[in-house]
């Protein structure tokens, strides 16, 4: 099961809910939260970048009694600047000029390009034991991340609960009362853009409609300023996603387009 974010700060939990949260903190992106001994943690902290638009900036990994930490082609191990491939106890940390990778044998992976796009593989004996932005891992969707007991929240009320609190940080949260706009107009061309034939062999591995909200809400972001960010990092995360369930998309991209 893969948590992943990407491109105008979409999200979607390890249970299948696709959301927006435009949040500047450091945030939990998944953690394991029994009580007792947490085995990993993954924050995740983005930042506006020269083209105003959302990139990750760094990524925080705890895994048992090691610290993580990754920058664009960086990697800090325990405070200390370490070359890739980098093995130890049970982790390999793997980068090259477009992914960094990390192998944790306990049970994770998490795939980074650098940029936007940030995927994290759990194994099943995490079910129900994690927290953050990617939700609870029990398998339903909804349910404890966007509805608890009672109250139900909306996206943004949950992004900012899962703020790690850091006494000299400078970041303001997301306004809570921001509706989204309505993006429909938007829906045709990107209902055309998912569907070609070079994602014939996804669309029964993937939820297109997810997709297709993303491709929307990115279009409407955009404004009419379209560059290569606003149309392409939904269509790539499907063309990730897809290769991940085993998918095999085809040649999308052209030399006019992305």
């Amino acid at each position: 099961y893969v948590c992943s974010t990407w491109g105008n700060n979409h999200f979607k939990t390890f249970d299948g809910d696709v959301y927006q949260f435009p949040g500047i903190c450091e945030y939990n992106f998944a953690s394991d939260c029994r009580e007792s001994y947490k085995e990993f943690s993954v924050h995740i902290q983005r930042a506006l970048n020269n083209n105003n638009h959302p990139e990750i900036q760094y990524i925080l990994i705890t895994i048992k009694d090691f610290t993580v930490y990754l920058r664009p082609k960086l990697a800090v191990v325990d405070g200390r600047i370490v070359k890739t491939p980098y093995y130890s106890s049970g982790m390999l940390i793997e980068s090259n000029d477009i992914y960094t990778k990390v192998y944790a044998k306990l049970g994770l992976i998490l795939i980074w390009n650098q940029e936007d796009a940030l995927m994290v593989e759990l194994d099943s004996k995490f079910n129900n034991h994690t927290c953050g932005l990617c939700g609870d891992y029990n398998g339903v969707p909804i349910y404890n991340e966007f509805i608890s007991g009672v109250a139900s929240y909306n996206s943004i009320t949950y992004g900012n609960l899962q703020k790690i609190s850091k006494p000299n940080a400078r970041c303001e949260d997301p306004d809570e009362t921001q509706a989204l706009p309505s993006c429909n107009g938007h829906r045709n061309e990107c209902e055309r853009l998912l569907t070609s034939s070079a994602f014939a062999d996804c669309r029964l591995r993937l939820n297109l409609e997810m997709y297709i909200q993303a491709c929307m809400q990115d279009k409407c972001a955009c404004n009419g300023k379209e560059d290569s960010f606003c149309l392409c990092s939904t269509i790539s995360e499907y063309s990730r996603q897809c290769s991940h369930a085993g998918g095999r998309p085809g040649e999308w991209r052209t030399q006019y387009f992305c």
